[in-house]
This record gives structure tokens, sequence and C-alpha cells, in this order.
């Protein structure tokens, strides 16, 4: 099969794949206790790793930030800076990321493994449809996570660069603190939130479809599994362009 019609039978395959889960959310049942246990296994799960990304990244942009405005004599904003970065960019597709290596590889190594062993087959076979036993209740907790994740991820990156500020930078934490403040309005936060929910989705997705399409055994899943976090990564710095530009357009620009 030639790649051009590899990738439109994967597009018609995520479509359908996409309409399945849309149908099977507003169908009963809806599986509300898979979806929490699985909100707990991919959000709360990825905690530690998104407080340690957010923790440096905030860190390291208020060091070598502050250098720089240094030199124009603008050191004061270090705080709008680090906090407009993180609110804007930083946070959702370093969180997305983190996810998509974690969170992503470990949907689609468990529904492959599920495939080859044939549990899934097993479970049609009992009359429960896997799209909404195990597809559905994964997207929609990671939709609903990876926002989550992100405010958390941007919080602590603020207080990451407050502890350079302070202790390296020798700046007062209140002109810190306001400076950062001046970049938290309506806009921003809402901008910051659009995009890792639309991550989240992608990451979902991918991960579950490159987990229900393995073939190939136990070596197929770890092929499942890397192709799951390559994709979605490139997907979401692809997707992270165009809504930047969307979000730029409708909710930055002055008017």
């Amino acid at each position: 099969m030639n790649p051009i019609t590899r990738i439109v039978l994967q597009l018609q395959e995520l479509t359908l794949l996409i309409w399945r889960v849309m149908r099977g959310f507003l169908k009963a049942p809806r599986y509300w206790r898979e979806m929490i246990l699985q909100m707990d296994i991919l959000g709360f799960g990825s905690l530690i790793i998104i407080l340690l990304t957010g923790t440096f990244t905030g860190m390291v942009l208020a060091l070598n930030s502050a250098n720089t405005l240094q030199k124009f004599g603008v050191q004061n904003v270090t705080g709008q800076l680090v906090a407009t970065s993180l609110i804007r960019e930083l946070g959702p597709v370093l969180t997305s990321l983190m996810l998509a290596g974690r969170v992503g590889s470990g949907i689609a190594a468990e529904l492959g493994s599920m495939l080859v062993s044939e549990q899934i087959d097993a479970m049609r076979a009992l009359g429960t449809d896997p799209i909404k036993k195990l597809v559905t209740p994964r997207i929609v907790a990671l939709v609903l996570m990876a926002p989550a994740l992100t405010v958390v991820c941007d919080f602590v990156g603020t207080m990451g660069g407050l502890l350079i500020s302070i202790t390296l930078l020798h700046q007062a934490s209140s002109v810190y603190m306001s400076s950062a403040m001046e970049a938290v309005n309506f806009n921003e936060i809402i901008g910051g939130l659009i995009k890792p929910t639309v991550f989240g989705f992608i990451i979902a997705l991918i991960g579950c479809y490159k987990g229900l399409s393995t073939t190939g055994g136990t070596v197929g899943v770890g092929r499942s599994t890397t192709e799951s976090v390559v994709n979605a990564s490139i997907l979401v710095i692809a997707m992270d362009f165009l809504l930047s530009k969307v979000i730029i357009s409708l909710l930055l620009e002055p008017r």
C-alpha cells in the first residue's frame, strides 16, 4: 500500500472512531466510574512529572530572560515574561508532550495488549462495545485532565521563576508577583485552556487508535506504542501553530 493511500485510510478510520466515540458518549451506558478511574490514572498519575516539568521550566525562563532584560534595564518585568510564556505557549505544549509520552503510550500499549490477547474480542462476544467501555472514558478523562494539569504547570512554573528571581537575581518578590499578575487576564487564561483541551483529545484519540489497530503480536504492541508517541507529539506541535494563530487573532490582538 502506497503512503498516500495509507494516510487516507488512516484518516478515514480516525474519523469513524471519532464518530463512534461521540455516539457512544451520547447513549447509555456511559461508564462514569470508568471515566473517573481513568481521570485518576491518566491525570493524577501524571502530576509528579508535570510539577517537575513546570517548576524547572519556570526557573530556566526566569534565569535566561532576566539576564536579557537586564541589558535593556527592564528586569522588573521578569515575572510578566515568565507568566506570559508559560500561559500562552510552554505550559500547554510541555504538559501535552509529557502526556503524549506517558499517557498516550500507556493507552496504546494497554489497548494493544488487550487486542492481541483477544480480550477485546471476548468483550464483544459478551455484548460490550469496546469503544464505549475503553475508548470514550479515556478520551473524556484526558480532555478534562489536560487543561487542569496545564494550570498546575503554569502555576508551579511561575513559582519556580519567583524562586530564581529572589535567590539568584535578588529581585523583590512583590516586584516579580505584581509583574506576573499583569500577564493573567481573562483572554490569556481562555487561550491557555483551549490548547490543552484540544491536545488532550488528540493524544487520547491517537493512543486509542494505535492500540486498537495493533497487529503482529507483542512486537506490534511496541510498534504501536512508539507510533502513538511520535504521531501525537507531531500533531500537538503542528496544531499548536494553528491554534496560536486563531487565538492571537480572536482573543489577544488589540481591537
